[in-house]
């Protein structure tokens, strides 16, 4: 069984208003953690930055504005389907991208022939591999903090 679904969109980093320019980003979705897709930016001239967000706030955010926190997304139009306003923010900074909403749908939709939507606690061993993988993100963040001083 495939345990993974990966695609490729090219999005607008928004700039300004007047500056925009086009880069690659890759979409990734892993059964192993059900509940989350990952969107890594490929910038000019930076190392690819990954964010991971819920699954289901990037399928209600073609639809209507949502997001709490660090993570907005919007439709241009909410009255078709068009395109996506998908706001990252880190402290003060952010970053707002634009992306096609048909790409975004059909990789979604292929996300829930893997694991269909809310079906995502019936996987047999989510809890440990969430728990593994924690395990892991903390160690990583004791490693860099001693590298770091």
């Amino acid at each position: 069984m495939r345990e993974s679904v990966q695609a490729e969109v090219m999005m607008s980093f928004l700039v300004s208003e007047e500056l925009s320019f086009r880069i690659p980003v890759e979409l990734r979705y892993d059964a192993r953690d059900p509940y989350a897709v990952r969107l890594t930016f490929h910038l000019p001239g930076d190392a690819p930055v990954t964010w991971a967000f819920g699954r289901e706030l990037l399928l209600d955010g073609i639809n209507k504005p949502c997001g709490d926190g660090d993570v907005h997304i919007a439709p241009t139009d909410p009255q078709e389907l068009s395109d996506v306003y998908i706001r990252l923010q880190v402290v003060g900074e952010r970053a707002v991208f634009r992306a096609g909403a048909a790409p975004l749908v059909a990789f979604l939709d292929r996300t829930d022939r893997l694991v269909p939507l809310g079906q995502e606690r019936n996987l047999g061993d989510f809890e440990e591999t969430l728990d593994e993988e924690l395990c892991r993100i903390l160690a990583e963040a004791r490693q860099n903090e001693q590298n770091a001083g």
